[in-house]
């Protein structure tokens, strides 16, 4: 019985220092980006300013000592200097806060890290792929039990937590028909990939379900996370803009096209997918 109980304050513990790391980075981002709440009367900047909706995380946008970073947030900075565009930034923490965003004029772009299903594709714009990515399940390793997921046939009768708005849950569910039994998805309304992957890799969820490069960036700080389970094929991951945003998607088509080749984009792709 003590085991058990050190055990879970040991996991509760690591989970609260996790959280309250990115209470304090998500002040200092308020402090430096601009940010605005879907579902206030915040208004669109105006004149040549596209306000970019980002999601917090180690590959959109994140602090870094003492700069910020992140994979998206990098290469629309130099996008940003390089091509004489004006963006301004405003952090969010699910994909579903900023969809929420865009269908109210907030935002002309959303950027997470996250795959877009057929369903956003007919709702939204979406750009050419910038990068690949698959989703992975995450567990503790100490849970070498019944409950331990080692194949996705393993997923059935489980439970499982994604990102509330996310195409996951689609494919969760589209999982659950192809083994031929249920998966209990929670579309999580309060968290995102990384505070997610927290919460399963310190034993507060049993499991949950974020993209394989948010899990390898994170996975040196919690090493009794498992996530050696994939629970989808090799997926594009694009950025979103309104329907009616056509001609501005159309310019990000053609500036993607051509940053993929440049030493810049594979100096990002080594810094933070290697």
């Amino acid at each position: 019985m003590i085991d058990v109980f050190t055990k879970k304050s040991r996991s509760q513990s690591s989970f609260m220092i996790g959280l309250l790391f990115f209470v304090i980075i998500l002040m200092v981002l308020l402090r430096t980006c601009s940010f605005s709440f879907p579902g206030s009367d915040k208004k669109r900047s105006g004149g040549d300013t596209i306000d970019i909706a980002i999601e917090y995380g180690p590959l959109s946008l994140y602090r870094y000592d003492d700069t910020l970073g992140g994979f998206a947030y990098d290469i629309l900075r130099h996008i940003e200097e390089q091509e004489g565009m004006r963006f301004k930034f405003h952090p969010v923490m699910t994909l579903k806060e900023a969809l929420k965003g865009i269908d109210k004029g907030y935002y002309r772009m959303v950027v997470t890290a996250m795959p877009i299903n057929a369903d956003l594709r007919k709702r939204y714009s979406t750009t050419l792929p910038v990068f690949l990515d698959r989703q992975v399940l995450v567990q503790m390793k100490s849970d070498q039990d019944s409950d331990f997921v080692r194949s996705q046939l393993d997923l059935a009768g489980k439970r499982v937590y994604v990102m509330a708005g996310s195409p996951v849950a689609e494919r969760l569910h589209n999982l659950a028909s192809e083994i031929g039994d249920t998966i209990y998805v929670f579309e999580d309304p309060l968290y995102g990939s990384e505070q997610l992957f927290i919460l399963a890799a310190t034993g507060e969820i049993p499991r949950a379900v974020v993209t394989e490069r948010t899990a390898k960036s994170l996975i040196d700080y919690y090493p009794e996370a498992d996530i050696s389970t994939a629970v989808s094929f090799t997926q594009f991951q694009r950025w979103l803009l309104s329907p009616e945003d056509s001609i501005l998607c159309n310019r990000f088509d053609s500036i993607i096209n051509v940053y993929k080749d440049k030493p810049f984009y594979k100096r990002l792709e080594k810094r933070y997918f290697n």
